[in-house]
């Protein structure tokens, strides 16, 4: 046997987080060129007869997992703060780049955490680490206070969903969402209750006889994710599951996802890279830039409260005003601005008097004149377009050095009307905005 076959068989063998790397969905193609012939003769089950085809070493992703709990079992939030955790992280493929860089994280049992950033940043190698399939290069990642970085995936107890759709070919849409209960000895009544319970929640009920290749990208997405929940894992890692779904079935998943999170409280690592999504789902965010974590917060403090330019950019619409640092007082800095104004801002992290900065707003903090909101900050620029958005309409103005200020006015009766070149006035609080070291 040669080295390449060697370590195929090593990762697929260590992969058994019960269904998904493309090195499984090959073995199964195999079995199921068998297959057919062999089961109309001896009337075995596809689960049976795969048992029994599969070789030795792909025999851990059919059994049940040491120190795994018992199927619709709910685990508690745990308040402690290490039940995830991440020491000084590091990785590289080439001995020489690191793309993780000193990733240090707490999760707490029963938390929703998204990894977020732009792609390349090194969010999804996170998750591979934690699942296993890819090594750490130095560091330690620990659940529950027992390292699991030199243990086998199959032996991590944990549930995953990967990009790709990776079903059981041979198998029903209902078979493939049997199997994770199957192989934990539930009594085939509550399988049968469980499956028709989540084929009903993907909207999928009376599909529950088709197979995958009878389905579409989107429904076969859906049973993916489906087959990952069912069996209530403690721990679920998503590589942006919902990628494949319409915006009406996203947004319907994304309910039924958080609503089963709060319910059964297992812990979930997600990654993505829709801003509204990790939004509206998680507990905390961390947002990745070049491999480093720049923060790790609550939604609210991470969209509110940026800690950097960059988180400020990347989550959300920002409108971002450059200037001069004249003085600070406090937590409130004097800003110098092109025409020969000056606004206040609250002080970022770093930023320091003579400097240059940048002065971000969020379009919906501002407000054009006349206006009945209280406000401490007020300049002018050209009115260059609006685009009507449906629930608001989305206004361009133009500074003098060139600047582009975004303004989001909900639509209704107040909303202005403007001509291309008019000078519009907009107003916003100190507490709105953020100076940051350019």
């Amino acid at each position: 046997m040669n080295e390449a076959m060697k370590l195929n068989r090593t990762e697929v063998a260590d992969s058994g987080v019960y269904l998904y790397p493309c090195l499984i969905k090959t073995v199964y193609v195999l079995i199921l060129t068998f297959l057919p012939t062999k089961c109309r003769r001896k009337g075995n089950s596809h689960i049976a007869m795969a048992r029994r085809m599969a070789p030795r070493w792909f025999a851990p992703a059919f059994s049940l997992r040491a120190g795994s709990r018992k199927a619709g079992t709910s685990m508690p939030f745990d308040n402690d703060d290490n039940f995830l955790r991440f020491d000084s992280v590091k990785k590289s493929y080439d001995q020489k780049t690191l793309v993780i860089k000193d990733f240090s994280l707490n999760v707490a049992r029963g938390e929703f955490v998204t990894l977020l950033g732009p792609s390349g940043s090194g969010k999804t190698t996170v998750l591979m680490m934690l699942a296993g399939f890819e090594d750490v290069t130095s560091g330690d990642i620990s659940i529950a206070g027992q390292s699991i970085t030199k243990t086998a995936p199959y032996k991590r107890n944990i549930g995953m969903v990967f990009q790709n759709y990776a079903l059981f070919p041979h198998m029903t849409t209902a078979e493939n969402l049997a199997y994770p209960l199957q192989v934990r000895k539930m009594p085939k009544a509550d399988v049968k209750e469980r499956v028709n319970r989540y084929l009903d929640m993907i909207e999928l009920g009376d599909f529950g006889a088709r197979y995958p290749g009878q389905l579409s990208g989107g429904q076969r997405q859906r049973i993916a994710l489906a087959r990952a929940l069912i069996f209530e894992p403690t721990l679920t890692l998503m590589d942006e599951p919902l990628g494949a779904l319409d915006k009406k079935l996203r947004e319907q998943m994304q309910y039924e996802i958080t609503r089963m999170h709060k319910k059964l409280g297992f812990t979930v690592i997600y990654v993505t890279h829709d801003q509204t999504e990790a939004l509206s789902m998680s507990s905390r965010i961390a947002v990745f830039n070049e491999g480093v974590v720049q923060q790790y917060a609550p939604p609210v403090e991470l969209y509110e409260h940026p800690s950097n330019a960059f988180v400020a950019e990347f989550i959300g619409e920002n409108n971002f005003i450059p200037g001069n640092v004249r003085s600070i007082d406090g937590k409130v800095a004097q800003i110098d601005i092109v025409g020969g104004l000056t606004i206040s801002a609250t002080v970022g992290q770093g930023l320091s008097v003579g400097g240059r900065t940048v002065v971000s707003v969020r379009p919906e903090k501002l407000f054009i004149q006349p206006t009945e909101q209280a406000y401490e900050n007020e300049i002018s620029a050209a009115y260059v377009t609006h685009r009507y958005v449906g629930d608001f309409i989305r206004y361009y103005f133009q500074l003098a050095d060139g600047t582009e200020i975004n303004i989001k006015v909900l639509n209704d009766l107040a909303a202005p009307n403007f001509v291309e070149g008019e000078q519009g006035k907009f107003v916003w609080l100190i507490e709105d905005c953020i100076a940051f070291p350019a």
